[in-house]
C-alpha cells in the first residue's frame, strides 16, 4: 500500500456500474463531485460496509475492511468509520448528549459524557447538552451529527452532502467550522457534494464522476482549468466550450493555431494534437478579457472578438456577461468582470463590446460532439 490513508477500488457492472480507484491522505479532503445518479453516495456507502460491490478492494489506516477476492469483508460496526449523513439522522428522543453518548455506548458511562462534553466544545455546542434535535436550528443538529461522527475515533471521516439541508448564511458558518476542526483531524475526509463552489472552497482534491466512474482526479483549480474531456469541462459547468481543428504547430513561438468557424485563434503550444485533428476546446471565464472603450492596449490583439451582450447579471461583485460573437451559428461567450469595471466601461443589455481570449487560457481536449460543432 502507498501513503494514502484510504485506498478505494469498486469495479462492476451492474447492477449499480462502478469504475471506481480513489486514494484519500491523512488530513486531506477528497471531494466527490457529479450529478445525481454518478454513484456518489455508493462509494460511501461502500467505504462504510453498508454495501458491497462484486469487486471491491479497500484499505484504510493499513486495514483491509474489504477484499472480494479473498471474501474478506470486515462488517461497518467494525469499521471505525465517522459518517455524517444528509438529515444528520440525529435520535430525536435523545437529548445532545445522548446522541453522542449512543456512538460510543462500549464504554464507561463517566468516559461517554467526558468525551461528548469534549466533543461539543470542539464542535462549539457546549451548554446545550441537555437540548433535544428539534429545538435545535439546522447548523446546530450537523455540529451534533458531526461530534458523533468523531465520537468513535474513526479513521475516515464520510460526509454525505452535510450542508445541503441549511441556508446559505449557515451554511458558509459550517464552512468555516469544518475548515478550522479539518486542521485538527488527522484522518482522510471523503465529501460529497453537488456544489462546484462548495467543493472549490473544502476540497485538497475533486474527484469528478459520472454514471459510475472517476473520470478525473486533481486539485478543483486544476481540473477546472484542464479537464481531460469535453465531458468532464460539462461537469465543471464550463460555459465556453467549443470545437475547432488543429491548423499549425509552431514551436518557436510556443503556439498552436485553430480554425474555429471562419476564424484563426492562437492558443499555447500544444503538439499532443496532430495536424487537420478536430478537438474541442474551451476558456475559462477568467481568461476573456474585456476591451477598455476608448483605450485600446496591446493585449486587445491576442485573439480579438467583438459581440453584443445578449444576458447581463450582477452578483456578488462581479457582472456576468454573455456576448453573442456570432448570432447566424449562435456562438456566445461568457465573461465575468469586476462590477465596478462593468460600470466603468456603462456595460449593459445590447451593448457592443470587444473581447480578447488569452492564448494561455485556451485549453485543447479529444474531440467530442458538442450542440455546435464545426
Amino acid at each position: 500500500m502507498t501513503n494514502s490513508a484510504i485506498h478505494i477500488s469498486l469495479q462492476q457492472a451492474t447492477p449499480i456500474p462502478l469504475a471506481v480507484d480513489l486514494k484519500c491522505h491523512s488530513g486531506e479532503l477528497l471531494a466527490l463531485v457529479g450529478p445525481s445518479g454518478s454513484g456518489k453516495t455508493t462509494i460511501l456507502r461502500a467505504i462504510a460496509g453498508l454495501y458491497q460491490p462484486k469487486n471491491s478492494h479497500i484499505i484504510c489506516q493499513n486495514e483491509t475492511w474489504q477484499y472480494s477476492k479473498h471474501r474478506q469483508f470486515i462488517p461497518t460496526h467494525q469499521r471505525h468509520v465517522g459518517l455524517v449523513f444528509q438529515n444528520y439522522a440525529l435520535f430525536p428522543h435523545m437529548t445532545v448528549l445522548g446522541n453522542i453518548q449512543q456512538a460510543i455506548s462500549d464504554t464507561s458511562k463517566s468516559e461517554q459524557q467526558s468525551i461528548a462534553l469534549d466533543l461539543l466544545k470542539k464542535v462549539h455546542l457546549e451548554g446545550l447538552e441537555n437540548r433535544y434535535p428539534k429545538t435545535l436550528s439546522g447548523g446546530q443538529q450537523q455540529r451534533v451529527a458531526v461530534a458523533r461522527a468523531l465520537a468513535r475515533k474513526p479513521k475516515v471521516l464520510l460526509l454525505d452532502e452535510p450542508f445541503s439541508a441549511v441556508d446559505q448564511v449557515t451554511r458558509r458558518k459550517l464552512y468555516r467550522e469544518l475548515l478550522i476542526l479539518r486542521k485538527e483531524l488527522a484522518m482522510p475526509m471523503i465529501l460529497v457534494t453537488h456544489d462546484l463552489e462548495e467543493s472549490t472552497l473544502l476540497a485538497d482534491r475533486i474527484a469528478i464522476l459520472h454514471k459510475g466512474e472517476i473520470l478525473q482526479t486533481g486539485t478543483p483549480d486544476f481540473v477546472s482549468a484542464h479537464p481531460k474531456t469535453a465531458m468532464v469541462a460539462r461537469l465543471m459547468d464550463q460555459q465556453n466550450l467549443f470545437t475547432a481543428k488543429i491548423i499549425e504547430h509552431n514551436k518557436e513561438s510556443n503556439k498552436t493555431y485553430l480554425q474555429w468557424h471562419d476564424r484563426v485563434l492562437e492558443a499555447q503550444y500544444q503538439p499532443q494534437f496532430t495536424m487537420g485533428q478536430r478537438i474541442c476546446w474551451m476558456i475559462n471565464s477568467a481568461n476573456v478579457l474585456l476591451h477598455r472603450r476608448g483605450r485600446p492596449s496591446n493585449g486587445d490583439k491576442e485573439n480579438p472578438l467583438h459581440g453584443e451582450i445578449i444576458e447581463y447579471m450582477e452578483t456578488s461583485g462581479l457582472a456576468n456577461l454573455l456576448v453573442q460573437i456570432d448570432s447566424a451559428l449562435d456562438i456566445n461567450i461568457s465573461i465575468n468582470v469586476p462590477l465596478h469595471v462593468a460600470k466603468r466601461n456603462n456595460l449593459g443589455l445590447n451593448e457592443n463590446i470587444g473581447i480578447s481570449l488569452l492564448s494561455e487560457g485556451i485549453h485543447l481536449m479529444p474531440h467530442q460532439a458538442l450542440r455546435r460543432d464545426i
